[in-house]
């Protein structure tokens, strides 16, 4: 037992005095709020929830709005393949690659519409490096995407 506890402790003070290091990229959309990109926290790496928004224009590939704020457009493929490519920028910025991905959680807003399409699209970007993955439904998102995907990627010893 106080060997079970000397070990916790020590993990315990391991992780609280471990140096972390933000990560931040102009070729990833901008966050909405204060937080980075990822944070590096030893051989750990943990991207913040990341959506589909174009880094240059932060416009919603595939989604197009009237003047009274009604979808004219709405294309779910491009949204999943565009938070491909974000979450790929941030890793590159961060000194990761897409095979060191470990973990992904999938946001969906409508999940009876797009689960399949996400499903298919996901298959074609982990054919051969399949990490853990959850899906959840939610209502809504802080800007009106249909998918975000937050990730733990694991860099090595």
């Amino acid at each position: 037992m106080t060997q079970e506890i000397g070990i916790s402790i020590l993990a315990h003070y391991h992780i609280t005095t471990m140096s972390t290091q933000k990560i931040e990229t102009n070729k990833a959309p901008q966050p909405v709020g204060a937080y980075p990109h990822a944070r590096r926290a030893g051989n750990l790496l943990f991207l913040s929830g990341i959506g589909p928004r174009d880094a240059e224009t932060n416009g919603i590939p595939g989604l197009e709005r009237s003047a009274m704020g009604n979808f004219t457009e709405f294309d779910f493929e491009a949204q999943c393949h565009s938070v491909f490519r974000n979450v790929r920028a941030v890793l590159e910025a961060s000194g990761a690659r897409w095979e060191d991905l470990v973990d992904v959680t999938v946001f969906l807003v409508n999940m009876q519409r797009d689960f399949h399409t996400y499903n298919r699209i996901y298959a074609e970007y982990f054919q051969d490096h399949q990490p853990c993955r959850t899906t959840v439904a939610i209502t809504a998102l802080p800007t009106p995407i249909a998918i975000e995907l937050k990730c733990i990627a694991y860099l090595g010893d």
